[in-house]
């Protein structure tokens, strides 16, 4: 239950704080006055969404803050997330949730505290689920919304639906990963036979090429240089030949010339032995020069001229070099490429997953997402039968006797939600067609069916709070009368928080509070506003500085108000509790918009039979009353 709420600088708000209690509180006040953004404020400390307006203009930081009553669920939650039990002012039992939203540079960013502590976005939205359930007239439009219809009768089913729905997610998502594992290997056996056909070619090609020595191609392009030089080779190696050992021209050799220096020497020894070292020399250059000589002419001789071999010799080094172009840059690389493929191809025409197993995996997985729909199908089948019993049993006591309602459940692909199409189908009056909700039903209708709705989900929903935002805006009459008296039968288990324009709605609250805007002083201070149980604390209205209680709603200034200069005055939004006389008063200008003496009776009788009924559902016996307003003068009229 909501205890207390504090808003500073949201919106028009400068600074509130509001005490709420037990039951049935209602909010009124003018349109425009400011209800909404009350409501706006308690679903940002939730969590919700917040505009770019959100921060009050002219000031830097808003807060939000909103003291929850615990219970024995959430205080076993808070323990798990090592939140504090108690209270950021000291109170045991209690749960204070704030917001604070910052303005910067066009931006805003905000941070969510649990007594004192910050919390993510999904911790927010778990404590949402289980304190506050805020219903609007808006809603209306989603109503239609399959996904949400789906997701409303999974609520109402209970922890054992939402439970077998968790595990058609989780059989979903093991299907999806066995069909990923098959798609996977499928694509995988088309690449292998890709890889093996590009392998295989290579090889072959690599493999026809009989390369052996890394070194052939040099080898290859020096033999062919020899061979296409034969003849110049011939030539040259005689001519060396002839200059080392056996000239034929008379010029002598040079083994001639060594012969006669080795016989001259020779005698030189005898004489002196100190020149037998240079006499050695002598005779080792002339052996040499024998040997040099004997070896350049075999080497002209064993060379021939051989077309055919220079031939095979270009063509093979031609071929090799295609083989570095393709596989090298070297030959090396090449042969390195050959091993590897080699090796390559013995991996890829081994196994791995068989398809076969991955296909049996995926009709096991399918098998057990089908039997987990079924089970979530029976569970919904059941949820629905329950939700359609209870929500006409709901219905007719809002002027709806005669009212059809089912949800169709028809059967689509399974998914991650189920294989479950549901539908809400609505027929309003006797002898026409169930069709689905939006199509049939009118903005009354709709109105009346989100509270039919909240008001089955309330049997079964442990939220604490129930706020509704003008439920009943497109109603009257007995309508009006029959919603009041339902919104009060929830109040008995909920804590209930209602903006309403209706003064049947209103006359039945065991709070009713007034939303006004009023104009300060932007000097104002928020200290010498006197403080009022509910009401904000900041500014002097110019309405309201002497007393915290309602001025009458025909009284008037009797001289005009000095006009003040609009850089010196502010908007802001005041929030009022109501006495009797305040609720009089309030519920005339609902009722007739003024506060002639008939509208006064009017809204005197809508207090005292509001009572009666009241005291008849509480004691839990007898039929409604139903309200007999009084005969109203021709000046006034009714709100709508």
């Amino acid at each position: 239950m909501l205890l207390f709420l504090r808003i500073e600088n949201f919106a028009l708000v400068d600074r509130l704080e509001w005490e709420l209690g037990a039951g049935l509180t209602v909010l009124t006040g003018e349109t425009g006055a400011g209800k909404s953004i009350i409501l706006d404020a308690i679903d940002a400390v939730l969590g919700g969404k917040v505009t770019s307006r959100a921060v009050r203009s002219g000031a830097e930081r808003a807060l939000v803050e909103a003291t929850f009553q615990l219970d024995t669920d959430l205080s076993d939650w808070l323990k798990e997330q090592s939140i504090d039990l108690t209270s950021t002012d000291g109170a045991a039992g209690t749960l204070v949730c704030s917001r604070e939203i910052v303005a910067s540079g066009g931006s805003q960013r905000s941070k969510s505290r649990v007594n004192g502590v910050l919390v993510n976005k999904q911790q927010m939205e778990h404590l949402r689920d289980r304190l506050v359930e805020l219903t609007a007239q808006g809603q209306t439009v989603q109503l239609g919304q399959p996904g949400l219809q789906r997701d409303w009768l999974d609520s109402y089913g209970g922890e054992a639906l939402l439970k077998t729905r968790e595990q058609v997610g989780a059989a979903f998502r093991a299907y999806q990963q066995a069909v990923q594992a098959l798609e996977n290997r499928r694509r995988a056996e088309r690449e292998r036979l890709q890889q093996l056909d590009l392998f295989d070619y290579q090889l072959r090609d690599l493999n026809s090429a009989n390369l052996t020595e890394p070194d052939e191609l040099d080898q290859l392009e020096q033999e062919a240089k020899r061979l296409s030089h034969s003849v110049e080779l011939q030539q040259q190696s005689y001519l060396v030949y002839q200059t080392l050992y056996q000239s034929d021209t008379d010029a002598k050799a040079c083994a001639d010339l060594l012969g006669r220096a080795e016989k001259t020497l020779t005698d030189m020894v005898e004489i002196d032995t100190e020149l037998q070292p240079i006499l050695e020399l002598v005779t080792g250059a002339f052996a040499s020069v024998e040997e040099a000589a004997r070896e350049i002419n075999a080497y002209g001789e064993d060379i021939e001229a051989d077309p055919q071999r220079l031939s095979d010799v270009q063509n093979r080094t031609s071929e090799l070099k295609q083989v570095c172009r393709k596989y090298g840059p070297t030959l090396a690389d090449a042969i390195d490429l050959r091993d590897r493929l080699q090796t390559e191809l013995l991996e890829l025409t081994g196994g791995g997953q068989s398809a076969e197993d991955l296909e049996q995996a995926v009709q096991e997985t399918q098998q057990t997402l089908e039997t987990r729909c079924a089970e979530l199908t029976y569970l919904r089948q059941t949820a629905a039968k329950d939700l359609e019993s209870r929500l006409i049993g709901e219905l007719k006591p809002l002027a709806m006797e005669k009212v059809k309602f089912q949800v169709g459940i028809a059967a689509i692909a399974p998914s991650a939600l189920g294989a479950d199409q549901i539908t809400y189908l609505f027929s309003p009056n006797p002898g026409e067609p169930l069709q689905p909700l939006t199509e049939t039903a009118s903005g009354g209708e709709m109105s009346r069916f989100l509270l039919a709705l909240q008001a089955s989900f309330s049997q079964v929903d442990p939220v604490g709070t129930l706020v509704f935002d003008e439920i009943d805006v497109g109603v009257s009459g007995r309508v009006s009368q029959a919603i009041a008296e339902k919104l009060f039968q929830l109040s008995q288990h909920h804590q209930v928080l209602c903006v309403t324009h209706q003064p049947i709605v209103a006359a039945m609250a065991d709070h009713h509070f007034r939303v006004s805007k009023q104009i300060i002083e932007s000097s104002e201070s928020a200290d010498e506003m006197p403080a009022d149980k509910g009401t904000s604390k900041l500014g002097k209205s110019r309405r309201s500085s002497k007393s915290s209680k309602s001025e009458p709603l025909n009284d008037m200034p009797d001289q005009p108000i000095a006009p003040t200069p609009v850089d010196a005055v502010r908007t802001v939004v005041r929030i009022t509790p109501l006495s009797t006389e305040d609720r009089k008063q309030e519920l005339a200008l609902l009722a007739g918009g003024q506060s002639a003496q008939e509208v006064i009776a009017f809204a005197e009788s809508l207090l005292t039979q509001a009572a009666v009924i009241r005291q008849a559902q509480m004691g839990g016996g007898g039929d409604a009353i139903a309200f007999k307003p009084p005969t109203k003068s021709k000046t006034t009229r009714k709100s709508t």
